[in-house]
C-alpha cells in the first residue's frame, strides 16, 4: 500500500539552524493545472533559505502572511527549499512541456511547501529538462541563480548581446555572482566583466567563471576601477548588486557611466540623496525572480523561465555555461543544517547542493 505521508525537512518555528528538523507530513496530493508532482533527487541551498528559516525574509513585505497557513494549519510545518532536481511522477491536466518519467530541474514556489521533501509540486513554467551533462546534484544548483541572474541582466538591465559596454558584478565568488559573470561574458558577449572578490580562492574562481577583471570589495572599489584604465569606448554602463545594496550604491553611482543602470537583488534600507544617481541620470531597478508567480503573472511573460531553463540546458551541455557547484552533501536533515551553517559563515564559493545518493550517514530527508 502506498503511503500518504513523506519525510520533509523544515521548521515548526522560524529561527536558528537548530530549528531545522525532520517531520513526516502529508504528500502534496494530485497535481492540478500546470503543476507536476516530482520525486526530489537533489536540492541546493540559497540565501533565501537562510532568511526564510530565520523568519526575516522581507523581499515581499507580506511573505509570512502569505505562508501563514503552512504554520497555522496541519501539519503546522514549513518545508523550505526552492532549487531542486528530480523525476516527474505525475502531471496536471494542463501540463504541455513534460511527461511522467522526465528528469527535470526546477524552481519551486516560495509561498508553498518547498524542495526539502521527498516529493514536491512544481509549476512547469519554472521547470526545464535536466541537462544531459549534469547529474541531479549539479542540476539542482542551477535554477534560482541562473533564473535570477538572467532576469536581472536581460530583462531588468536590458543588456543587448554583443553590446560594447562593461558591467560590474558585486561578489563574483558567490553563487549568483559566478553565474551572472558567465551570462555577461559567454552569453551576452560583453567585452569587460568586472567582479569583486577579496580572497585568493574567490578571485581565482571568479576569473574562471568569466570575470575579465577582479577588484577587492574590502578596499576602495572606485579607485581600483579607475586604476584599471578601461578603454574609453567601453563605458561601464551596468552594475549588478548581489550583496549589501546600501553599502555599494554610492560607490557604484560614483564610478558608473552617465545614463547607466543598476540592478539589485538584495533588499535594503537606503537613501539615494547625496549620491551621483540624479546627476548622472542613472536607473535603479530591483529584480526578484519570484515576482511573476507571486503576483499571478500580471504584466509578465508566463513562459520565460521555462524557456530560459531549456536554453540553459543547451548552454551547459555545450560548455557555454559551467556548473558553479563547489560543495556536495548528503540530503539529510543534518546535511541541510550543515549547508545552512556554511552559507551563514559567509565563506562559501559557488553553490552548495545535496543529493539523496551522496555518500554519508543517515537516510534521505531524515
Amino acid at each position: 500500500m502506498t503511503s500518504s505521508t513523506m519525510h520533509a525537512v523544515g521548521v515548526a518555528e522560524y529561527g536558528p539552524i537548530e530549528n531545522l528538523q525532520t517531520r513526516e507530513i502529508p504528500k502534496p496530493g494530485k497535481p492540478t493545472g500546470r503543476k507536476m508532482l516530482v520525486q526530489v533527487k537533489a536540492i541546493s541551498v540559497n540565501p533565501i533559505d537562510i532568511k526564510v528559516r530565520g523568519g526575516v525574509y522581507d523581499d515581499p513585505p507580506d511573505f509570512y502572511e502569505r505562508v501563514k497557513p503552512l504554520m497555522q494549519e496541519p501539519p503546522n510545518f514549513h518545508a523550505i527549499g526552492y532549487d531542486g532536481a528530480g523525476i516527474v511522477l505525475e502531471t496536471g491536466p494542463d501540463v504541455k512541456h513534460f511527461k511522467t518519467g522526465d528528469e527535470i530541474y526546477y524552481l519551486a514556489n516560495p509561498a508553498l511547501q518547498g524542495s526539502y521533501a521527498e516529493e514536491v509540486l512544481v509549476d512547469e513554467r519554472h521547470v526545464g529538462h535536466k541537462p544531459k551533462s549534469l547529474d541531479f546534484v549539479q542540476a539542482a544548483a542551477m535554477p534560482l541563480t541562473y533564473g535570477t541572474a538572467y532576469e536581472a541582466l536581460v530583462d531588468r538591465l536590458e543588456i543587448k548581446k554583443g553590446e560594447k559596454a562593461a558591467i560590474l558584478i558585486i561578489n563574483g565568488g558567490g553563487g549568483m555572482g559566478s553565474i551572472s559573470s558567465q551570462i555577461a561574458r559567454n552569453v551576452l558577449k560583453l567585452p569587460i566583466v568586472i567582479t569583486t572578490a577579496s580572497r585568493p580562492e574567490t578571485v581565482e574562481f571568479s576569473k574562471k567563471m568569466g570575470a575579465t577583471h577582479v577588484v577587492n570589495h574590502r578596499q576602495d572599489i572606485v579607485k581600483q576601477i579607475k586604476d584599471l584604465n578601461l578603454p574609453a569606448d567601453v563605458p561601464l554602463k551596468y552594475a549588478f548588486i548581489t550583496s549589501r545594496t546600501e553599502q555599494y550604491l554610492f560607490p557604484i553611482a560614483d564610478i558608473l557611466a552617465p545614463f547607466g543602470k543598476i540592478c539589485s537583488i538584495v533588499q535594503g534600507k537606503f537613501d539615494m540623496y547625496g549620491s551621483q544617481m540624479m546627476s548622472k541620470s542613472l536607473t535603479f531597478v530591483w529584480c526578484w525572480v519570484g515576482t511573476g508567480p507571486y503576483h499571478y503573472y500580471y504584466n509578465d511573460k508566463e513562459e520565460k523561465h521555462h524557456v530560459w531553463y531549456e536554453e540553459l540546458a543547451k548552454f551547459l551541455d555545450e560548455s557555454i555555461i559551467q556548473c558553479h557547484l563547489k560543495q556536495r552533501l548528503r540530503l539529510t536533515a543534518e546535511g541541510i543544517r550543515e549547508a545552512h551553517r556554511r552559507l551563514e559563515a559567509g565563506k562559501a564559493i559557488g553553490k552548495i547542493a545535496l543529493g539523496i545518493e551522496e555518500p554519508g550517514e543517515g537516510k534521505a530527508f531524515r
